[in-house]
């Protein structure tokens, strides 16, 4: 299926009064981009997440210069800590009382291996448990949202990477070694990296198949492959990773709010639930053996669910 052959988001991102957005990961990269240019668009309200305060007055900063009267709000969250994410949930629920578009945008990267505060593999803990514990505490005013906002459009985006593909051979999510640094011999970084975003992929689809009903849209998507600090505070060996097979395609901060600005702003009737999409807005046919495999999504779905229970 071909995508948007340009992409304007002056143009393309329509007006959005009346929406609240919550968008994770906003205090830099294309995180604080899109909370950015989201301002334009007349909201009412933009929610951002990260670690670092001063980082966000920056963004906020960015969101009012082009948007004097925006209302934008920054709750500090660690992804990788669920007592911190259960904290900012409550937070988020005490500020708003509908909230129409939430965007999983944070993660981290091909980082050494280690543990979360909670005892998780790093990259499993940040990208995928700290989203999956802020998606289902939300998930209720999510679906009141669907409810009762006329004319509501509620939607949840993942971001992923095409990197879900690199995920482990042996199962694709390797559910009995996640309270482990999971340490591999060859590329391990990398696996884990791929394992956190397969999950991330699939969490979408689940999401899709449980809560469409409910009127929530959910999808996931890959920005491209961005000069963020993501790519460029990687060691030598891991840049060249990513930039060699990318030469000529890597996408400015800019450049790589497109993908997500599209999910969030494109026509409904144009989304595909549970799908995932390749820059621009490109409905991508690619699967391996473990995004096919219909019982991955489940289990994920209940090994998740069991994990959270002490903070739900």
């Amino acid at each position: 299926m071909p995508g948007v052959a340009k992409f304007d988001p002056r143009k393309d991102v329509p007006d959005l009064a009346g929406r609240v957005i919550l968008i994770t990961g906003g205090t830099a990269g294309v995180g604080a981009a899109t909370v950015i240019e989201l301002a334009r668009h007349n909201p009412a309200h933009i929610l951002f997440t990260g670690r670092n305060a001063k980082s966000a007055e920056a963004t906020i900063a960015g969101a009012r210069s082009v948007a004097p009267g925006v209302q934008v709000t920054f709750v500090q969250c660690d992804l990788a800590d669920l007592a911190s994410v259960k904290a900012a949930a409550a937070k988020v629920l005490a500020l708003i009382t509908r909230l129409d578009i939430l965007v999983c945008n944070a993660g981290i990267m091909a980082k050494p291996a280690a543990l979360s505060k909670d005892g998780y593999e790093i990259h499993f803990a940040t990208n995928h448990l700290g989203h999956a514990l802020l998606t289902t505490a939300l998930q209720p005013l999510l679906c009141r949202t669907a409810a009762d906002q006329p004319g509501a459009d509620v939607r949840v985006v993942m971001m992923t990477s095409i990197a879900w593909r690199l995920a482990p051979s042996d199962g694709g999510i390797v559910f009995d070694r996640l309270r482990s640094t999971q340490e591999m011999p060859v590329f391990g970084r990398w696996l884990r990296y791929g394992q956190s975003k397969l999950a991330n992929m699939l969490w979408a689809r689940e999401l899709a198949r449980r809560y469409g009903a409910q009127g929530v849209l959910a999808v996931s998507l890959h920005p491209g492959v961005v000069e963020t600090g993501l790519v460029t505070d990687l060691g030598l060996a891991d840049r060249l990773i990513v930039y060699l097979p990318n030469i000529g395609r890597v996408k400015t901060v800019e450049e790589g709010t497109h993908n997500l600005l599209w999910a969030i702003a494109a026509p409904r009737d144009r989304v595909k639930p549970g799908a995932f999409y390749e820059p621009v807005g490109r409905l991508s046919s690619s699967e391996t053996k473990w995004s096919r495999d219909p019982k991955l999504g489940e289990r994920l779905w209940d090994w998740t669910a069991e994990q959270l229970k002490p903070y739900l």
